[in-house]
């Protein structure tokens, strides 16, 4: 048997230390009129002035949090959560999905971007430019408006949908012009994935598509996964660990069935196999010294000394007792002859017997048990029971009264059941020296040839359990009706229906037919009953469990791993290949995670988020229900440069998958080309500041004099938001 690939173990990562960051300083920017770009992410909030080259970024989460030792309350933000246990509880993520709707959440969030630029100022004098959701709701961009507006006094706000904004940055001529680039933006978001056409530089939402799909489903898609395949696993996987798997260990399929077939071959689904160790408490022994060992040694001496003496007395007040009571029936018989029959009647009765002969039964029981005693008293070891005597099996009946042929009918019985004990000991004392004989043939046997007796005995190992096997095949062919042996069942029993061996005359009288005065009948008996247990089954399984430890004993390449047990335990090479199993005591080998299909499965529920439950249509279906909708001209400059963008856009394997999905539904001659963000987490930020810094990011952002006479909802269309020329309001 060909031995598995042992894969590499992977040790999960302990999770970072939060980064403490000083305020910057504010003094580059005060009174400057910079914009600040605010990049309101899931995951992340990405924040810094227009002309800065990179941004701060935090998780975006936050927590209210009382400090009991100093009785008072925090606010906590982004890596902070985390170091305080109590304050997890309490964690608020200003989305919910794909919407904004905490927005205390929010507003703490702004805090600490600004405190972190360093702005030192009651209000925020520089201009706004956030990103927004594809398809964001109305109203949650009116109370962000009004946010912003009425407690930070921005002079202006504008808002950009993020993946847009990243493929501006990555396809921004040099030297900057106006923006006319074509393509379709996939992006990857945290709660979704989003699909935008854009022609001509100008984004077109309406034939904009969302799927419900993104990076948080998948993490929880993966955590179920693990669940379901390691239900009894010592620790609780959180969700940052699972992220961990998630973005280290996943990959997209180029053909997720077939690698599936590859898969099937438990040595393939070893090697694509990754193995996470996770942290674990090894059982601490206690090492004792020679001077401790002797001691307790000594005191379970001591205990078993006692122990002893405790049973030696019992056993001694035990026997004094029968003494006593043999003494005290005796006498009650004496008195018999002293008492009238009713009186002696009586006397019995009070004393529990019914008769003479229960008293009689009871002293002479009693008697022998004194004598067993007093010999083992003596002697050390049990009596040794006298061969019985029968001196009236002999005497003819004439010579005997009625009570003498009682007695001798009832020696006679006792003589027998005496004659068939003593042939059951010799047929066992036969049989015992038979197995000794066979134990010594096959111990010289055993001496003068290991590896012939090795390879007998395997040999019949592997008979039996060819046997056994075939009969689990039948089992399984029976349960399935069209099988050629749940065939010959039925015709086994239709035959015997009709079974013309029964005389018509014994049939019309009810007389028994002769179904089973043939040993072949059981057999058939056998083949029809699906639920019969054979008696050749019990055998083989006593037979396999000798063969078994006799070769455990003595054969060094026969270990646990090759017995009946282990292998039925196992139930196939490729469930043991799927999640290996660990002896009981392995701690360390119950704290690991085996990952091999799932790490495809979870990357492939883009493609198809049927498989995980979600009645969507998936990445690819999307593009061509989108690329449908335009000529072959239009298609040919869309397909030309479809981008791919957002955090799950790093996963390996995502390009070439893009690439066998869309290449058969475009015409051969058309040319086809993905590329991924340089930078797919910071992009959008600087897509954004990039824009800021031209002089049409004044003209599409509104400003505070028009939103206190609009409302919060006011709307400038243009080319990057979700409202444009192409989108009637």
């Amino acid at each position: 048997m060909t031995e598995m690939p042992t894969p590499e173990v992977i040790r999960i990562p302990n999770p970072p230390l939060p980064t403490v960051r000083q305020p910057a300083s504010y003094d580059d920017f005060r009174g400057t009129e910079t914009p600040l770009v605010i990049d309101n992410g899931s995951t992340n909030l990405r924040f810094g002035f227009a002309t800065s080259s990179s941004p701060v970024s935090a998780p975006n989460v936050i927590a209210k949090f009382k400090d009991r030792k100093q009785n008072r309350p925090l606010i906590l933000m982004g890596e902070a959560v985390d170091v305080e246990s109590g304050a997890r509880s309490q964690a608020r993520y200003p989305w919910e999905g794909d919407v904004l709707l905490n927005f205390d959440a929010l507003e703490n969030a702004l805090d600490y971007a600004f405190i972190h630029l360093g702005i030192d100022t009651p209000t925020i004098e520089h201009p706004v430019f956030m990103t927004e959701r594809l398809a964001s709701p109305l109203h949650s961009r009116g109370l962000t408006s009004e946010l912003l507006f009425e407690l930070y006094s921005v002079p202006s706000l504008a808002f950009g949908v993020d993946s847009v904004m990243s493929f501006y940055h990555n396809n921004l001529p040099t030297p900057p012009i106006p923006f006319t680039s074509d393509g379709v933006v996939v992006s990857f978001n945290t709660a979704s994935t989003s699909v935008i056409p854009i022609l001509q530089g100008k984004g077109l939402m309406s034939y904009a598509k969302r799927i419900p799909w993104g990076a948080t489903q998948a993490n929880e898609y993966l955590l179920k996964l693990i669940q379901l395949k390691h239900p009894t696993f010592p620790t609780r996987v959180t969700t940052a660990q699972t992220n961990w798997l998630f973005q280290n260990l996943c990959e997209f399929a180029v053909d997720y069935t077939g690698l599936l077939r590859t898969m099937k071959d438990p040595m393939q689904m070893r090697l694509h196999e990754k193995v996470i160790q996770f942290p674990f408490a090894a059982p601490t022994t206690e090492e004792k010294t020679e001077e401790e060992l002797q001691k307790i040694a000594e005191r379970r001496r001591e205990q078993g000394r006692k122990l002893q003496e405790l049973a030696a007395k019992a056993r001694e007040e035990k026997f004094q007792q029968k003494e006593a009571d043999l003494q005290y029936l005796t006498n009650l018989r004496e008195k018999r002859e002293e008492e009238s029959k009713k009186e002696w009647t009586n006397t019995l009765r009070e004393e529990g017997f019914d008769n003479d002969a229960a008293l009689d039964g009871a002293i002479k029981k009693l008697e022998a048990d004194v004598k067993k005693g007093r010999k083992k008293d003596t002697d050390g070891d049990e009596m040794q029971e006298d061969a019985p005597s029968f001196p009236l099996v002999d005497v003819p009946d004439e010579e005997l009264d009625e009570e003498g042929l009682k007695e001798k009918k009832k020696q006679r019985l006792m003589k027998a059941g005496y004659e068939a004990r003593e042939r059951a000991r010799k047929e066992k004392e036969r049989e015992r020296e038979e197995r000794e004989a066979e134990g010594r043939r096959e111990e010289e046997e055993r001496e003068q040839d290991l590896e012939g007796w090795a390879t007998r005995l395997r040999k019949e190992h592997e008979t039996i359990m060819n046997k056994i096997k075939e009969r689990g095949r039948r089992r399984a062919a029976l349960s399935d009706r069209k099988s050629a042996a749940a065939q010959a069942r039925m015709k086994n029993i239709a035959n015997l229906a009709a079974d013309e061996r029964v005389p018509k005359r014994k049939r019309k009288t009810g007389s028994d037919d002769m179904f089973g005065a043939d040993d072949a009948d059981w057999a058939i008996y056998r083949k029809i009953n699906t639920a019969a247990e054979s008696s050749d089954e019990e055998e083989d399984l006593v037979n396999l469990q000798t063969v078994e430890q006799k070769l455990l004993a003595h054969d060094p390449t026969f270990t646990l791993e090759h017995t009946h047990a282990s292998l039925t335990s196992q139930r196939s090479a490729l469930m043991q290949a799927f999640r290996p199993q660990y002896d009981e005591g392995d701690v360390e080998g119950k704290a690991r995670i085996h990952l091999n299909v799932e790490r495809w499965r979870v990357c492939e529920a883009w493609f198809s988020p049927s498989m995980a439950g979600v009645d969507s249509a998936g990445v690819g279906e999307v593009l061509q229900n989108i690329l449908g909708r335009f000529s072959d001209g239009d298609k040919g400059r869309l397909v030309n440069n479809i981008f791919v963008t957002g955090g799950p856009s790093q996963l390996a394997g995502l390009i070439p998958r893009l690439h066998a999905t869309l290449r058969p539904l475009l015409p051969p001659e058309m040319p086809l080309r993905i590329v991924r963000a340089g930078d797919p987490l910071n992009d959008a930020w600087r897509g954004m500041a990039d824009f800021a810094r031209t002089d049409e990011f004044a003209r599409v952002s509104v400003t505070k004099a028009e939103y206190e006479e609009w409302g919060g909802e006011r709307i400038k269309r243009w080319w990057g938001g979700n409202w444009n020329s192409s989108v009637p309001l």
